[in-house]
């Protein structure tokens, strides 16, 4: 089940120019020393927004923030289930998600 996971996530950084995927055990991806997605124990997906978008997402997609070792991850959505077929909308939500970070000041 993860490793299937970590497949798809793989994918959706692979179709981002610019986006290299990290980490062994907790897979993410980060810019300017700032985390903007991951891949939690559980084999959820978590993308990082401005609280304006959070907001958004939370209601356009049906979904809350993500959880990861029994901790809200503060600014980061959790994708739901259902969307992880849709590699071209993901891929596009993860470089918004990168393009955030970059907005913010470097770590």
């Amino acid at each position: 089940m993860w490793e299937e996971k970590l497949k798809i996530y793989d994918a959706i950084v692979a179709k981002c120019t610019g986006i290299e995927r990290k980490g062994k055990t907790v897979p993410y991806t980060s810019a300017n020393g700032h985390m903007f997605s991951l891949l939690n124990k559980d084999g959820e997906l978590g993308m990082r927004y401005s609280k304006d978008v959070q907001k958004q997402y939370f209601e356009k997609y049906n979904t809350s923030y993500l959880m990861s070792h029994g901790a809200k991850m503060n600014g980061y959505i959790r994708i739901p289930e259902e969307m992880l077929e849709d590699l071209d909308l993901l891929a596009e939500l993860l470089e918004e998600s990168h393009k955030y970070v970059l907005s913010l000041d470097p770590k």
